[in-house]
């Protein structure tokens, strides 16, 4: 397919989710291809091979980590089991055990995709490439820049974590990109933010036995449904993580003994105060990774306020130059998302494809100790698009099946929660799902696709749920806000 006018048919800036993806669909339909990638390492010096966040410092290492914490959690619950001789208490973590486990499916995970890249031939370089114009791209070579073209470009180099500009954030805190594979065990640690990242980190940590205290500036899960925000906030202070509320760190220093001294300021007042911490980890959002790609030498525009580039259908402004993933203005920045959006762009440009990418009823879940799924909007969103007088909101909580024998069951801040938020005068048409409780990944994932083809509230009556399970919760819910408060809840069987 190759013209002799280029080197390449597409070259992917980027070796994660949306790249690989891309890659990988291109090359089906005949497309020589060659792919760019070098992460750059953290301040605090971590690094990482192929595949991107996702694979390195996101999703996979955060839920082996979250399954960690719930396996220690477990054991809480196992004397009502009637397992005996269980402690939790005298129960003890390996961190550096831990941490070798997470580090190795992560190594596992970057092998794997350097073979896949392999066995299509697929070139890939390991260096940080650099556009010269809009069909040359411009690397590092043994101390030499070296050039390469291609008819096409898609820029996918996904986002970094943001540092705040407070002194000493850069030299003495760590993020998400660092606590996957911290060496040493974190200790008293901060979480600054509440971000899902922020929260999931918090959750696991104080799980598996660190004291963990997260600062908030303003609200839990900015762009997520507030009920189900604050429900997780107070699930997670049940299970001793503790909260500074509105607010905000102003320096950190390091103390004789190596610890981290926070100064901090509440929103509403203008006293300073101080902690001390063994970790800070920041998690107050994530930065569109461009800086350095000397865009504008091939005339790519870049929004100045967020990073992030521009698109119309994936393309930006010079027509042959394309950007998926964290990298897109406007694009859900998840690993699926990212994937199906370059698997359809690498088909429109080799395979005649004119599938575009949609990001309606996209299930995603954070993974805290209390896991919520949601698909569509928040009740606040959904409240500012269409009134509150034209929406019904149904809610339900519930026991979980694992609490069924605990102590626990019987603590509201401990129940799960369902809340379908849908449209009056479109037959109850759901537009929000929202699960709180054990599993919340697989008990929302099927509903997206029922949600795209206009799901309402009848069409969920009218499903027979899995019985026994916590899945069937989301059948069962019937109370709708503004009317009377049921007298009582639902029988297990009916």
């Amino acid at each position: 397919m190759t013209s002799s006018e280029y080197d390449y048919d597409l070259i992917v800036i980027g070796g994660g989710s949306g790249g690989m993806a891309c890659s990988k669909e291109a090359v089906k339909y005949g497309a020589k291809i060659l792919v760019f990638d070098y992460p750059k390492p953290s301040p605090q010096g971590s690094s990482w091979g192929l595949g991107g966040t996702c694979v390195n410092v996101g999703c996979m290492p955060k839920i082996l980590m979250h399954h960690a914490a719930e396996a220690k959690q477990a054991l809480s619950d196992a004397e009502s089991y009637g397992i005996t001789n269980v402690d939790p208490k005298a129960a003890q973590l390996d961190w550096g055990r831990l941490i070798t486990g997470v580090q190795g499916n992560v190594g596992q995970s970057n092998f794997g995709y350097r073979n896949q890249l392999r066995k299509r031939d697929i070139d890939f370089k390991r260096a940080y490439a650099l556009l010269k114009d809009p069909h040359t791209v411009e690397y590092e070579k043994d101390g030499a820049m070296e050039t390469v073209t291609a008819k096409y470009i898609v820029i996918a180099g996904g986002g970094r974590p943001t540092y705040p500009d407070i002194p000493g954030a850069r030299e003495h805190c760590i993020t998400s990109d660092d606590i996957f594979s911290l060496k040493k065990a974190p200790g008293k640690t901060l979480c600054v933010g509440a971000s899902y990242i922020s929260l999931e980190c918090a959750g696991f940590l104080t799980e598996l036995g660190y004291d963990t205290t997260v600062m908030v500036r303003s609200i839990l899960l900015r762009g997520f449904d507030q009920e189900a925000a604050n429900m997780i906030g107070a699930y997670m202070e049940n299970h001793g993580t503790k909260f500074i509320k509105e607010a905000v760190p102003t320096s950190f220093t390091k103390n004789s003994e190596g610890k981290i001294v926070v100064k901090y300021k509440k929103t509403d007042e203008t006293a300073e105060h101080e902690e001390v911490f063994d970790t800070v980890l920041l998690a107050v959002g994530r930065t569109a990774d461009t800086s350095g790609l000397k865009l504008d030498r091939a005339g790519v525009k870049v929004n100045p306020k967020t990073h992030r580039i521009p698109t119309t259908n994936d393309a930006t402004n010079v027509p042959n130059i394309f950007c998926i993933g964290d990298m897109q203005e406007g694009a859900t920045q998840l690993t699926p998302t990212a994937i199906q959006c370059g698997q359809k762009l690498a088909r429109r440009l080799f395979a005649n494809g004119t599938e575009q990418m949609s990001y309606e009823f996209v299930p995603t879940t954070v993974f805290t100790p209390l896991e919520y799924g949601m698909i569509g909007m928040s009740e606040e969103d959904a409240i500012a698009k269409f009134g509150k007088d034209k929406l019904h909101v149904y809610c339900g909580n519930f026991v979980p099946l694992i609490r069924s024998f605990s102590q626990a069951r019987d603590n509201d801040l401990e129940k799960g929660f369902v809340k379908l938020v849908c449209v009056a005068d479109q037959k109850d048409r759901v537009v929000g799902f929202h699960y709180l409780g054990p599993n919340a990944a697989d008990v929302i994932g099927g509903w997206a696709a029922a949600m795209r083809l206009g799901l309402t509230k009848y069409d969920i009556d009218e499903t027979v749920g899995v019985h026994p399970s916590n899945a069937e919760e989301v059948n069962r819910v019937w109370w709708k806000k503004g009317d009377p408060e049921p007298e009582e809840e639902y029988a297990c069987c009916g």
